[in-house]
C-alpha cells in the first residue's frame, strides 16, 4: 500500500488533499514547518520539516512512494537539492503548478508562470515519475480580499486578466486521482473552473453571496505597489503579482478535465462565494 507525504498541508489545497487521502484510509503524512499547529484529521501523521532545507526531509521520506509537491518560493534556487532528496526515497510525484504555462515558448509572461515552467523541467529531469496539475487562478485567493470588504464592501486593486476560477477542492479531488490511480504519470493536466470570470465579477459574486452589493475599484499599478510594499510584503513577491497584473494576457480556456478525472463537474465561484460568506461579513 503507497505511502504519501503532502508539502503545503497546511494551505488551501494542501490540507484538502490531506483531507481527502485520509478519508480513504491511505497512509498519509503532512508536512508543515510547524506541526503543533497543524490540526490535521486524527490519523494523519503530522512531520516537521521545511523545502528551504531539505536535510529535514529525510525523515517525513523515509517509506514515502509518492509526494504531492506544492512549491512555496518564487525561485527555483533549492529545488534540485529537494527533488534529489525526493528522488531517493520517492517513486513519484504531482507538482501543483499554473494553467498560465506556455510549454513552447522560451520565456513566460510573468515570473510566477516562469517560475513554474522551470519548476516542471526540474521535475520532469529528476528520475521521479511524474504528473503535473496546470491549476488555472485558486477561488481562495480571494480570501486576500476578506479584511477590505468587512471594513469597506469593496476591493481596490490591480486588474488582472480574467480567468476560469477553480475552486480548490476541485484541485484536490483530482489530486488525489493523480496520487492514486494509475495511468496519471507523465501527464499534464489543465484544471479550471466552469467560468471566466473578471475580479469585478469575482466581488460582485461575493456580495450577492452575502447579501449586500460590493464593488471592485482598479488601482494604478504604481499606487498598488506603493500600498503593497507599506504593508510590509516582499518586494520580490509585489513584483512578481505585479507582474501578473501588467503582462498576463486573457484567458478563455475552459476545460472539462475536473469532470472527467473525477466524476463530477468543476464547481462554479458562486459555489465557492457561498460556501466561505462568513469569511466575508
Amino acid at each position: 500500500m503507497s505511502e504519501f507525504l503532502v508539502t503545503g498541508a497546511t494551505g488551501n489545497v494542501g490540507r484538502r488533499v490531506v483531507h481527502l487521502l485520509a478519508a480513504r484510509g491511505t497512509t498519509v503524512r503532512a508536512l508543515t514547518r510547524d506541526p503543533e499547529a497543524a490540526e490535521l484529521p486524527e490519523g494523519v501523521e503530522v512531520t516537521g520539516g521545511d523545502l528551504s532545507a531539505p536535510d529535514t526531509l529525510e525523515g517525513a521520506l523515509t517509506g514515502t512512494d509518492i509526494v504531492f509537491l506544492i512549491w512555496p518560493f518564487l525561485t527555483t534556487g533549492g529545488a534540485p537539492a529537494v527533488l534529489e532528496t525526493m528522488a531517493r526515497h520517492a517513486r513519484r510525484i504531482v507538482y501543483l503548478s499554473s494553467s498560465g504555462v506556455n510549454e513552447h515558448a522560451e520565456r513566460q509572461t510573468d515570473p510566477i508562470n516562469q517560475l513554474h515552467a522551470d519548476m516542471e523541467r526540474l521535475i520532469e529531469k529528476s528520475g521521479l515519475a511524474w504528473t503535473v496539475l496546470r491549476s488555472n487562478t485558486i477561488a481562495s485567493n480571494a480570501r486576500g480580499w476578506a479584511e477590505q470588504i468587512r471594513t469597506t464592501n469593496a476591493v481596490r486593486g490591480p486588474d488582472i486578466a480574467p480567468t476560469a476560477v477553480i475552486h480548490e477542492g476541485d484541485i484536490a479531488a483530482v489530486a488525489v486521482r493523480a496520487l492514486t490511480d494509475d495511468g496519471h504519470a507523465g501527464a499534464k493536466h489543465v484544471l479550471t473552473g466552469p467560468q471566466v470570470l473578471s475580479r469585478a465579477e469575482q466581488v460582485h459574486t461575493i456580495g450577492e453571496a452575502i447579501g449586500h452589493p460590493l464593488r471592485f475599484e482598479k488601482v494604478p499599478v504604481q499606487l498598488a505597489r506603493e500600498q503593497m510594499l507599506a504593508d510590509g510584503r516582499p518586494a520580490a513577491l509585489v513584483e512578481a503579482l505585479l507582474a501578473s497584473a501588467e503582462t498576463r494576457p486573457e484567458s478563455h480556456l475552459v476545460t472539462s478535465t475536473v469532470e472527467e478525472i473525477t466524476g463530477a463537474p468543476a464547481r462554479t465561484f458562486r459555489s465557492w462565494a457561498e460556501e466561505h460568506a462568513d469569511a466575508f461579513r
